[in-house]
């Protein structure tokens, strides 16, 4: 079992790296109200030995798990979920219903993912997913409250990012468990300014409108910190909520200047001006780090991304025809 890289990061709140492509990637949280556990995104099925062996690092066992808690369904997200659920014969599966088929039966997500990732390199980075008995699995309606042995969970739907995306709100700490509601802040990326933030326009559902919706549900909670996936503790969200909702923006705009180009090799220009932006947008953050550093830490990201708006584009465009 592999020897967790973990750190409580806030009270009963502990950061567990899922070592996805690198440390400081993507992170699952684990959350503890006396003896009693709830994982908040679980990362890719590699990582399962990972966070089992947190659980005992802690002192305790995994009959102690109440809740695995994806807060949507991709995989650097809910890929260990499945090896979670049969590791932890108590635990209940807290999902959004739009996600819950794809975790109860994941063989969708599994192709989707190798035609995104390719099936080797999906294989290799994540590891495949198990199913999960549907008896186990609680469809969260929003606005529903777990009970972590006295502890409140609240389940905010979250559309935007995904139409199966949800936040966890901590009332202990007032901090919300955001997924990628709230951006990617790698740690590399931090200056004296505080985090940069940009938002993930992943495959397949970006939806700008609704995204900068949900922002505006999480602020009216006043939360006081957000606990990214990608990665770590955010404090002062306040401060930083407008470069979320700017970067939502001005990619969505960025993928609209394609509007009319020719298909072919759509693809290729967004992506090169996904590139730029994001390297402009560090430069404006005061990061230092050389344009190389840069495209080498978001190169996956920036893959992504051009994937997202590209097929988000064609959407629009379909509406529009049709």
């Amino acid at each position: 079992m592999s020897q967790p890289h973990f750190q409580e990061i806030a009270e009963g709140i502990h950061c567990l790296d899922t070592g996805l492509y690198r440390q400081g990637l993507a992170a699952a949280y684990l959350v503890r109200s006396g003896e009693r556990l709830a994982f908040i995104d679980t990362g890719p099925a590699n990582a399962a030995p990972t966070l089992l062996a947190a659980i005992a690092a802690l002192g305790l066992t995994p009959e102690q798990v109440d809740y695995v808690m994806p807060t949507h369904v991709h995989l650097d997200h809910a890929g260990a979920a499945g090896h979670l659920m049969a590791a932890c014969p108590n635990a209940r599966l807290v999902v959004h219903p739009r996600g819950a088929p794809h975790l109860i039966d994941p063989g969708k997500l599994i192709a989707g993912a190798c035609v995104v990732y390719g099936e080797e390199n999906f294989e290799r980075d994540f590891g495949i997913p198990l199913p999960i008995p549907s008896e186990r699995v609680i469809l969260a309606e929003d606005g529903q409250t777990f009970d972590l042995n006295g502890r409140s969970l609240t389940f905010i739907d979250t559309p935007g990012h995904a139409n199966h995306h949800g936040c966890i709100l901590d009332r202990r700490t007032q901090g919300f468990f955001t997924g990628d509601t709230f951006g990617i802040a790698y740690r590399e990326f931090a200056t004296t300014h505080g985090p940069w933030l940009f938002a993930p326009t992943t495959p397949v559902a970006f939806d700008p409108d609704a995204w900068l919706t949900s922002l505006d549900r999480l602020m009216a909670y006043e939360p006081q910190t957000m606990y990214l996936t990608h990665y770590g503790r955010v404090d002062r969200p306040e401060a930083c909520v407008e470069t979320v909702r700017r970067s939502i923006r001005d990619l969505a705009e960025l993928a609209l200047r394609e509007e009319g180009r020719p298909e072919d090799g759509r693809r290729d220009r967004i992506k090169a001006a996904v590139g730029a932006h994001l390297i402009q947008c560090a430069r404006e953050q005061g990061v230092t780090l050389d344009d190389h550093q840069i495209q080498r830490v978001l190169a996956v990201d920036t893959e992504l991304n051009a994937q997202g708006l590209e097929v988000w584009l064609r959407r629009r465009e379909k509406r529009t025809a049709g």
